[in-house]
C-alpha cells in the first residue's frame, strides 16, 4: 500500500493567499527602495520607505503568530503545548531584537 504524503495544515493555511499577496507587495516595495537608490533619492525618503517595509513585515509576522497560536500552540496534544509556547516565544524574541 503506498505511502500518502499530505501537507500539513499551518495556522496560515487558510490565508495563504492572502499573505502571499501581501509578501508579493512587500517585494514590490523593495524593488522601489533599489529603484530610488539607482536614481539618488533623498535620504530620508529612502528611510521612510523601509520604514514602510518594515511595517508591512511586522504585520505579516503578527499574523504568522496568531495563526501559530491558534492552531500550532492551542491545537497541540497537551503533552507538547509547552514546548509549542517556547518555540514560539523564542521567535518573538527574535522579532524583537532586529535593531
Amino acid at each position: 500500500m503506498p505511502l500518502e504524503t499530505s501537507t500539513p495544515t499551518r495556522g496560515y493555511s487558510a490565508s495563504k493567499d492572502q499573505l502571499l499577496a501581501r509578501l508579493s507587495r512587500i517585494e514590490g516595495q523593495v524593488r522601489g527602495i533599489e529603484r530610488m537608490v539607482e536614481s539618488d533619492r533623498y535620504c530620508i525618503d529612502i528611510l521612510t520607505q523601509i520604514a514602510a517595509i518594515q511595517a508591512a513585515l511586522d504585520k505579516v509576522a503578527l499574523g504568522l503568530l496568531d495563526g501559530h497560536a491558534h492552531t500550532c500552540v492551542i491545537g497541540a496534544e497537551a503533552e507538547e503545548q509547552d514546548a509549542r509556547t517556547a518555540e514560539m516565544m523564542a521567535a518573538v524574541g527574535r522579532l524583537m531584537r532586529r535593531g
